[in-house]
């Protein structure tokens, strides 16, 4: 079946209709399935083993073509070579040449989308891409993500090291996550040249010298009822959801996005669901007697679903707002986040609460795996009790 057998046409290719295998000569064969397709083999054998290889099928690669395909593989059959293996061998090639061009930024924007339904809210994903955008993209955003090295980070977070420690650390834990992810998905290889623990730990200090945990200023516990009287002084729907934050012990994000469907006022609680809360769990918050007139007097006022609206239409309360209200009050001691920890020392100093409806109450995941899993209340009635009395240190002078 020498190649110079030329059996078939291009009109002969163009009317078999019959299922079966149809020789041109050399080792060329045409294929018609039962389903009418037409597609070119080459047969050969090697090592003993007979072995067909698709050329293509016909509405793509014309007779001609398959001929001189076929020439090429006989040659290299001559020569030793398998021609399904070389193929094989070449497109694997030509596949790792393409992931070495996959840029760093596009592996990010890859990243960012595969994780966005797990993240909480827009902001985080915003804070992702703006930090990527500020500080990594015009270091090394369009080189390929294969070549990314420890020499890059460092050109990256060691100008800001020293002066902007957290952000420096958090692009670090960035670039180390979107790099595993370039690894997991074959388009690098090797160490992780973003990893902190023994790799980048050893070329820069660790942030706990070059900064001390700054807490949120808190107002002695002592002079919670004063302010609670100064506060009531100031007028506004900002004021009065400050007030309540204090009187729930609650964090920003959630007094202003409470809606009134959260409100059982029957019961006297508010339910915050899992979405809202950054342990990812559904919240009880028991509510005293002055928390509930606030709701109250906001409810005789209802403009929106929002329990303290802002001022564009159905939209909450900026996280800005009650921020606000203590620098008008001259207050720029203090910070509202401030007040869970004024709540945290009054417990643990005036009261004979265990340390765990404590946390309970400012919705704290439970440290102890153990104890988190043995446990399957949330202690609402115990909290209840710490609520109300909390509420009397809060007003006791107002």
């Amino acid at each position: 079946m020498g190649h110079e057998q030329k059996k078939l046409s291009a009109v002969a290719v163009r009317n078999k209709s019959t299922p079966g295998l149809f020789a041109d000569g050399g080792g060329l064969y045409l294929q018609v399935t039962k389903s009418g397709a037409k597609t070119w083999i080459y047969r050969f054998m090697m090592e003993g083993r007979r072995r067909d290889m698709g050329l293509g099928p016909v509405h793509t690669v014309s007779l001609a073509e398959a001929r001189d395909e076929a020439l090429n593989c006989r040659q290299l059959v001559r020569q030793g070579i398998d021609p399904i293996e070389k193929r094989k061998t070449e497109r694997l090639s030509a596949k790792a040449e393409a992931v070495k061009t996959i840029t760093f930024k596009e592996c990010a924007e890859n990243y960012i989308k595969a994780h966005e339904p797990s993240w909480k809210n827009a902001k985080h994903i915003a804070q992702w891409t703006s930090t990527l955008t500020t500080y990594v993209y015009p270091t090394f955003g369009a080189l390929p993500v294969a070549e990314i090295d420890t020499g890059l980070i460092m050109k990256v977070i060691e100008p800001i090291w020293a002066t902007k420690t957290e952000t420096a650390s958090r692009i670090r834990g960035r670039m180390e996550a979107i790099l595993d992810w370039a690894s997991v998905r074959k388009y690098r290889s090797g160490e992780n040249p973003a990893r902190w623990k023994g790799h980048l730990d050893h070329l820069l200090p660790s942030k706990s010298k070059l900064q001390k945990k700054k807490h949120h200023s808190a107002l002695p516990y002592d002079q919670i009822s004063d302010f609670i009287s100064t506060l009531r002084k100031q007028n506004g729907t900002s004021a009065r959801a400050l007030e309540f934050t204090i009187l729930t012990a609650a964090r920003t994000s959630e007094v202003i996005e409470a809606v009134w469907s959260e409100i059982d006022f029957e019961n006297k609680v508010w339910t915050i669901p899992a979405e809202r809360m950054k342990a990812g769990r559904e919240h009880r918050v028991p509510l005293s007697e002055t928390a509930l007139n606030i709701l109250q007097k906001m409810a005789e006022i209802q403009t929106s679903d929002f329990v303290f609206p802002g001022n564009s239409k159905n939209r909450p309360l900026s996280n800005m707002a009650m921020l606000t209200v203590l620098r008008r009050m001259k207050r720029t001691d203090i910070t509202v986040h401030g007040f869970r920890s004024t709540f945290r020392d009054w417990v643990a100093e005036k009261t004979g609460f265990a340390k765990e409806v404590a946390e309970m109450s400012l919705a704290h995941a439970v440290e102890n795996k153990v104890e988190a899993a043995y446990r399957r209340g949330d202690l609402f009635e115990k909290r209840r009790t710490l609520m109300n009395q909390w509420e009397q240190q809060c007003t006791k002078f107002g």
